[in-house]
C-alpha cells in the first residue's frame, strides 16, 4: 500500500518521553534556589520543546540574560538528578519498533542539548531505531526549521514525504516553516485547545491513537 509520509519526525520530551511535569519542576527549582519568582506551572510548561537559553529568557522574563547561565546550571543539575528515573509513554516503544520495520527512515527534533539526548536515546533503548537526530544545541532550534531542514537533507526525504509529531506549539511552528505537515498530540506539555489552534494535520489524545493515525494515514 502507498504511504503518504517516508520520513517521520518526533520530538522527544512530551511526545515519547513522559518528561513533562520533571521539566516543569526542574525551572521551578532553579529559580528557587537563585532566589527568583518561580514560574508558574502553566508558563513553564509553556517553553517545554525550545532550547534552554531560549526557555528561560521566555519563561523568567524579568531576569538579566547574565543570570540565565547560573538558572541553566541549576536546571541540568536538578534534570540529571532524576533523568534515569523517566520513562518513556506506554506503548511508545512498541510503536518505534514497528514503524522501524515498516521501513520508515525516522528522526528526533528536540530541545534537548546534544549530550542529554544521548543519554535519552541510551537509557531508553530507542537509539537503535532512529536514522538521524537533531538538537537544540546544534542548530538554530525550534521553532526555526533547521533541524527539519537538516534532517531531510540528511536522510534525502523531500518535505512533502516528511511528518513532524510533536506535543507542542514550537513542533508545529517548526513545521510549518519547514513547509512539512505536522501531527500533534495533546498528552505532553501544550494544552489541546493551544495545539488546534495551530491547525495540525491532526491531533491525537493518548499513543494507541497515535499509532492507529499512522496506520491509516502514514
Amino acid at each position: 500500500m502507498a504511504r503518504n509520509y517516508r520520513l517521520l519526525v518526533f520530538d522527544w520530551d512530551g511526545t515519547l518521553l513522559d518528561s513533562a511535569a520533571a521539566i516543569v519542576a526542574c525551572i521551578q527549582s532553579a529559580a528557587t534556589d537563585l532566589g527568583l519568582p518561580p514560574p508558574d506551572a502553566a508558563s513553564a510548561r509553556q517553553v517545554i520543546g525550545l532550547g534552554l537559553h531560549d526557555a528561560l529568557s521566555r519563561v523568567l522574563p524579568g531576569v538579566p540574560a547574565s543570570e540565565h547561565v547560573r538558572v541553566a546550571e541549576r536546571y541540568r543539575h536538578y534534570y540529571l538528578s532524576r533523568d534515569r528515573e523517566l520513562a518513556l509513554f506506554p506503548g511508545a516503544r512498541e510503536l518505534v519498533g514497528s514503524l522501524h520495520e515498516a521501513g520508515y527512515l525516522l528522526g528526533v527534533a528536540t530541545g534537548k542539548s546534544r549530550p542529554g539526548l544521548d543519554r535519552a536515546l541510551e537509557s531508553s533503548g530507542l537509539g537503535g531505531y532512529f536514522h538521524a537526530t537533531r538538537c537544540a544545541d546544534e542548530c538554530s532550534p525550534k521553532p526555526a526549521p533547521d533541524m527539519l531542514l537538516e534532517l531531510m537533507d540528511e536522510l534525502g526525504a523531500a518535505a512533502e514525504l516528511t511528518l513532524m509529531i510533536g506535543d507542542t506549539t514550537h513542533d508545529l511552528e517548526m513545521a510549518r516553516n519547514a513547509e512539512v505537515a505536522a501531527l500533534a498530540v495533546s498528552y505532553g506539555a501544550h494544552p489541546r485547545e493551544t495545539l488546534q489552534a495551530e491547525q495540525p494535520l491532526g491531533l491525537v489524545d493518548e499513543m494507541a491513537q497515535l499509532a492507529a493515525w499512522l496506520e491509516r494515514h502514514g
